[in-house]
């Protein structure tokens, strides 16, 4: 037997594979599907306080190796999601965390204060960097000293985990993360889409409506993993990885560069009960390593440190 529990901040999670926000909605629409219940958790799709229509179509489009995609936060709300997905997450088994995205930082904190006394919500995921939207999103992520500030106010609001969610579209991402721990997070999580574009050659126009989206799925994997490295040579805080992870061996690699849990984002897509296998597979692993826990692999890297250097 294998003892797939983790922790991140003062939550346990039954094993270290989350779905992403904005690749599993609310939680429901999959139920049919896959049972959610084996989870580690679910992420839900980012939550501002009022509803939002999100970016116009055309809202997605494929690459050669994952997706492009614009959304643009599209939501229905902080008090419909209480009111109409709420109740159904307090039924399942497994731990869920409220991914929250605002255009200010007041929003951010009204959001976070909207959930502090519903029951059923485990922790947030703060998305401060959303490549897609024009107000707040990269701007917030790309600025350290507004990703502390964020992370300061909504820390005196709650005493549940708080996790920040990290854009990779920056030079040094350790110091944003080290930015963020300062301040008072429980976790980050890394790395969210990278911006990317991609161009109609008949029409002569970008595929999608905004130019530019966020790039995910396996074309990510090496920055993901360079970037969580890079983040766990730094700050001693837990990091949940993210980006490209299609199968064990993707979130294997995850745990061995210092991720102590993962998310499954764009595999969804393809295969909404991939992340069950993820966790039947890095059970697998772990019994042919003869390893007790999953915990053992978490920053198991053989690294000669003297020869890598960050962002040299």
């Amino acid at each position: 037997m294998v003892d797939t529990q983790v922790k991140v901040g003062s939550l346990t999670l039954k094993n270290p594979v989350l779905v992403a926000s904005g690749t599993f909605g609310y939680g429901d629409e999959c139920r049919e599907l896959v049972d959610v219940n084996l989870f580690g958790g679910i992420v839900t799709k980012s939550l501002s306080m009022k509803p939002r229509e999100g970016n116009p179509p055309v809202r997605l489009a494929e690459t050669a190796s994952g997706m492009l995609n614009s959304i643009g936060l599209a939501n229905i709300g902080v008090d419909r999601f209480i009111e109409e997905k709420l109740p159904y997450l307090r039924t399942l088994d497994t731990s869920v965390i409220v991914n929250i995205a605002g255009s200010t930082i007041d929003e951010y904190c009204e959001v976070l204060s909207t959930l502090e006394d519903c029951e059923g919500v485990d922790a947030y995921e703060i998305n401060v960097s959303c490549p897609n939207v024009k107000e707040g999103g990269l701007s917030f992520g790309t600025n350290r000293q507004t990703v502390a500030e964020i992370t300061r106010r909504l820390r005196k609001r709650t005493q549940r985990p708080l996790v920040i969610k990290l854009t990779p579209n920056v030079t040094h991402i350790s110091e944003f993360a080290q930015a963020a721990a300062d301040a008072g997070a429980d976790a980050v999580s890394l790395i969210n889409a990278v911006v990317g574009m991609a161009v109609d050659i008949e029409t002569k126009k970008p595929k999608l409506s905004t130019t530019v989206g966020g790039l995910s799925g396996p074309a990510i994997k090496p920055i993901a993993l360079a970037k969580v490295l890079e983040v766990a040579r730094t700050v001693d805080i837990p990091i949940i990885g993210i980006g490209g992870i299609m199968s064990p061996s993707d979130a294997i690699e995850f745990l061995l560069v210092g991720a102590t849990a993962i998310q499954v984002g764009t595999a969804n897509f393809v295969d909404p009960s991939i992340a069950v296998k993820i966790i039947e597979g890095i059970k697998d692993y772990c019994g042919r390593k003869k390893l007790e826990s999953v915990s053992d692999l978490v920053g198991a890297l053989e690294l000669e440190k003297d020869v890598f250097t960050i962002n040299e």
